[in-house]
């Protein structure tokens, strides 16, 4: 029987400096935090049988999740390339670009190419990995590209490219 994991896809290497920052400050947190659990488990532990003891069972919980995610940051961490620096006046998309679409219908949506470690759909941020990204890398200002979704391929046109926070 093979125990090995299926191989997950290469992510990218880039992320921009917020990003980097964010990721640094969560492990150092984490940290922070897992000197607190790791009290509170001992404590937990002090107080007897550990099979039925929920604040235990909880804590063992938790720092296995915490040490997971320690795990995963240190090794990512040092594979990640910063990108600083991005073309002034440029009207081509690269990494870190905020780009402005327009559907077939008429509508705008903007959205901001980002390393696949700081992706939030919630602020319009995509990871550079993903279809949409993929499309939209090196096209230029008045662009039309076809983008293939769950929904089917959808047609936008590239408005505006800039690279400054909005």
């Amino acid at each position: 029987m093979n125990r090995q994991r299926a191989s997950t896809p290469s992510r990218s290497p880039y992320i921009t400096r917020s990003g980097w920052e964010t990721l640094n400050r969560e492990q150092d947190d984490l940290w922070r935090r897992r000197r607190e659990v790791v009290r509170h488990l001992a404590a937990a532990a002090a107080e007897g049988d550990r099979s039925e003891n929920a604040e235990y069972i909880y804590r063992k919980k938790q720092l296995r999740e915490m040490d997971r995610r320690i795990r995963y940051l240190q090794k990512r961490l040092p594979e990640l390339k910063v990108v600083d620096n991005h073309p002034e006046g440029s009207e081509q998309v690269y990494f870190g670009a905020w780009v402005t679409l327009e559907n077939g219908d008429g509508s705008e949506q903007s959205l901001r190419i980002v390393g696949a470690d700081e992706f939030d759909p919630k602020r319009n941020w995509i990871s550079v990995d993903s279809p949409m990204a993929r499309a939209l890398l090196g096209r230029r200002i008045d662009d039309a590209v076809s983008v293939r979704t769950p929904a089917g391929d959808v047609e936008l046109v590239i408005l505006e490219v800039h690279y400054r926070m909005p």
